[in-house]
C-alpha cells in the first residue's frame, strides 16, 4: 500500500544533511518510494531561522530549495486558506505557527507526519518516528 508522508522541518533538514539523525522508522519511510511532501511552512521556517542565525548550515537548502527537494525526491505542499484557518483554529496549547500549519496540512490532507517532536501528538494527526 502506497502512503503519502509529510516531513516536519527537522526531518527535512536531517534528510538532506544528516540522514542518520532521523530514526530508523523515519529513514525507512523516506527510502520507501512512497510520496514525500514538504510544506511551504518548512521553507518559511528554514529561511527565517537561517536569517537570524539559528540554522547556519542550511545555505544550500535556502539558496537552491527546489533543486534540493528534487534531488531527494521530495514534493512541495503549498499552504491553502483551509490549512491556515485550521492551523489557527486547532484548540491545543502550542504556539509555534510553523508546527500548527504543518499539523493542519497533515490532518486535512490525511498525511502521516514524519516528526521527532512529540508536541505534534497534541494535534489530531498520525506521527511516525
Amino acid at each position: 500500500m502506497d502512503l503519502t508522508y509529510l516531513l516536519d522541518t527537522s526531518t527535512l533538514i536531517w534528510a538532506v544533511s544528516g540522514p542518520t539523525l532521523n530514526s530508523a522508522a523515519a529513514r525507512e519511510a523516506l527510502d520507501s518510494g512512497d510520496v514525500l511532501l514538504v510544506s511551504a511552512a518548512s521553507a518559511w521556517e528554514i529561511a527565517t531561522k537561517h536569517r537570524i542565525g539559528r540554522l547556519p548550515r542550511v545555505d544550500a537548502l535556502v539558496a537552491h530549495w527546489e533543486q534540493e527537494l528534487e534531488r531527494f525526491n521530495l514534493e512541495q505542499l503549498e499552504i491553502s486558506h483551509r490549512h491556515a484557518l485550521r492551523g489557527g483554529s486547532i484548540d491545543v496549547d502550542h504556539r509555534d505557527p510553523f508546527d500548527r500549519i504543518i499539523a493542519a496540512q497533515a490532518e486535512l490532507e490525511d498525511l502521516t507526519l514524519i516528526a521527532k517532536d512529540r508536541a505534534f501528538d497534541l494535534f489530531p494527526v498520525r506521527r511516525l518516528w
